[in-house]
């Protein structure tokens, strides 16, 4: 009687900060696993092989730091209540940590770091109508941009900040589905089931025009419970900072293709 007599007095402010404290710590927990994971196959493969390049580290540490902030701490607390906020987590989580993540090739170090017989298995398992599906540029980009016209145009955004089980589905599909556009677009860590350039190049455009319409759609029509304002400026942050993520992308794509085209244009001067 007396905890709930307490319950009852306490602070709503303090009940919800406390209500959301084991969200964040199931969201945040495996990030950190797989940076600790990172860490010892770094440290593992380096005594077999070459120095595994510094830079990808960091953009690992950094990958799983803005995962994290966006999942647990002030921005995911005030992001329950605050559209702005969560659609900054929604940047970091679905597209900026994916991205960096990705630049870090984390297959490419398990790869370097299992025995010749494991290293074998994983590579089936890359290769595996699954990984395919998954990889498809065309997969990828229905599950990142559809699913978010899913959740911000029905009731699931509302939904989502009622049942912890839908918020942790949720959040892990936005960061997934962000690292499966991402590594389908730019291909950084062996891929099997190789698609053209121009095909990657047609669909991010499509997936590119689909968040942008999407965001400006948010802006006019705030999903449930969203105030106005919010909206605005929710969908701003969206349109703009998503457009300066996807820069790097777009980037990244014309680097590699132009340099697919090098040893093309050196026979042709040859001949």
């Amino acid at each position: 009687m007396n905890i709930l007599n307490h319950i009852h007095h306490s602070d709503p402010a303090h009940i919800e900060h406390t209500v959301l404290v084991l969200p964040q710590l199931l969201l945040a927990l495996p990030f950190v696993v797989v940076l600790v994971m990172y860490i010892l196959a770094v440290a593992v493969s380096n005594k077999k092989h070459k120095k595994w390049p510094i830079y990808r580290t960091v953009c690992w540490i950094l990958g799983v730091l803005f995962a994290v902030v966006s999942v647990a701490g002030p921005l995911a607390i005030r992001a329950h209540t605050d559209f702005t906020a969560h659609m900054f987590g929604h940047l970091l989580l679905g597209m900026l940590a994916p991205l960096l993540m990705a630049l870090a090739a984390p297959m490419t170090l398990i790869l370097r770091t299992l025995n010749v017989p494991q290293a074998r298995k994983f590579s089936k398992l890359l290769k595996s109508w699954p990984s395919q599906m998954l990889t498809n540029p065309v997969i990828a980009s229905l599950l990142n941009v559809g699913g978010l016209w899913i959740l911000y145009t029905t009731d699931l955004y509302s939904l989502m900040h009622q049942s912890t089980l839908l918020h942790l589905i949720i959040h892990f599909h936005v960061f997934a589905a962000g690292y499966l556009f991402t590594i389908s677009m730019i291909y950084i860590d062996p891929i099997f089931h190789r698609t053209s350039f121009i095909f990657r190049a047609i669909i991010f455009v499509a997936a590119l025009a689909g968040h942008g319409i999407l965001s400006k759609f948010i802006y006019a029509n705030p999903p449930n419970g969203v105030p106005a304002d919010q909206a605005e400026t929710g969908g701003m942050v969206m349109y703009y900072g998503g457009d300066i993520i996807d820069v790097f992308i777009i980037f990244i794509l014309c680097f590699q293709w132009f340099r697919s085209t090098r040893p093309r244009i050196k026979i042709a001067i040859n001949q």
